[in-house]
Formats: structure tokens, sequence, C-alpha cells
């Protein structure tokens, strides 16, 4: 991919049944690069085609998950393996007490991050070691994993003034950002089957389309 975006208008995709799909979608990016919204729209989406939706977001998403998310974003300062294995724990949480069941009963999960976000602002922003934090995360989850991950691609500085009130690890500044997002381009090299980049400019209808061009 060489960090461009995919043509999903031109890309040679073969077109399959939901029935043989993975169900479980996730949306990426840097801090205000529109994952929120498209999420949403994302749901409508795929409600207005007669799916049964679930959406999820990190971290968050159970009664610990939201705990552990106001010590997340809201602390003064945490230590960064600390924040590593906070992450890891809610979302272990999540994986097991709302995105296992509801992928059993035939639902799709939309969920606003995933252990993605991990790998690319701890991994590599925090420079603990992708690899590393991969496999923290990847053990907790037991396999329930997302087969689809889009990545909203905006620049650091645009995405970053988008913000309406930045949070702990949104206040991080462009330098981290920047290496937020060339972990994200990686990792959309080394995955080209599973993860996709969009460009996060585009209007999140056009965004859902592409989107759904892939999962529907």
């Amino acid at each position: 991919m060489s960090g461009g975006y995919v043509n999903l208008d031109n890309a040679s995709l073969t077109r399959v049944s939901v029935a043989f799909v993975s169900k479980y979608i996730a949306l990426e990016g840097g801090d205000g690069s529109g994952k929120s919204t498209v999420v949403v729209a994302l749901a409508t989406r795929l409600e207005t085609d007669g799916g049964e939706v679930v959406m999820v977001r990190e971290p968050g998403g159970t009664p610990l998950g939201e705990v552990v998310r106001g010590l997340l974003l809201d602390s003064d300062r945490l230590d960064d393996w600390a924040e590593v294995f906070l992450f890891a724990a809610q979302r272990a949480e999540l994986a097991r007490e709302v995105i296992a069941p509801a992928l059993s009963a035939g639902k799709w999960v939309v969920s606003d991050r995933t252990y993605y976000s991990s790998i690319a602002y701890q991994g590599r922003g925090r420079g603990l070691g992708e690899d590393e934090v991969r496999a923290i995360n990847e053990k907790g989850l037991d396999g329930v994993v997302p087969d689809h991950v889009f990545v909203l691609d905006v620049d650091p500085e645009t995405a970053l003034a988008r913000q309406h009130a930045a949070d702990r690890i949104g206040k991080e500044g462009v330098d981290f950002q920047e290496k937020v997002r060339a972990a994200y381009l990686g990792l959309a090299e080394s995955e080209p089957d599973k993860v996709v980049v969009l460009d996060g400019s585009l209007p999140a209808d056009k965004l859902v389309d592409l989107i759904a061009a892939v999962v529907l």
C-alpha cells in the first residue's frame, strides 16, 4: 500500500454473502479522525439493510470498562505499561461480555477502536514495542478480534484541531500522533486483507459507502 489509500471503487473485491464474512467491524484512526461519527452512520446503514447491530467503544462498553476509561483518559499521569495493561484488561472484558455473545447471536458489532489502537498508540507512540503490545492484548482476547479494520487517515494537525475537548492521550501533540499514524499505515501494509486505510477527509456517508462495499 505504501501509505496510500485503497481505491475501493475500483479494487478487485470479491463480494460474498454476509453469512460468509465476519460481522465484527472496527474503526480506527488518530484522535480527531472522525471514527465515532462513522461508527454511528455505519451502524445505521447496517440496520437499514436489515441487520441487528451492537455498537461498542474502547475503552469502555462494560461497567468495568467505563471505570477504566476514566482512569485512562482523565488521569493526570499514568505509567506507560500501566496504560497498556489497563487497555488490555477492559478490552478482554468487553470481548467476553459483549462482543462474543453478540457475534454468536448473529449480530453485527461495530467498534470505535480495538486493540489495533494499543499497537499504534502504546506500541509505536509510546515506544513500547508493537509486537509486545499485540501479544499482551491477543492473549486476553482469545481470538475475539475483528476481521475488518478501517483506518480513517487524517493529517494529525488537522485531526487534533477537530477535537472538541482533548483527553489525556489526545493532548499528546502532533509528533506523537505522527508516530500513531505511521503505525496504522504500517499495519495496513503488513495486513492488507484486514486493515484498510480510508481518506478520513471524505464525508461520513461516502466512507460508509466504501466500508459497505467490503462488508455487505
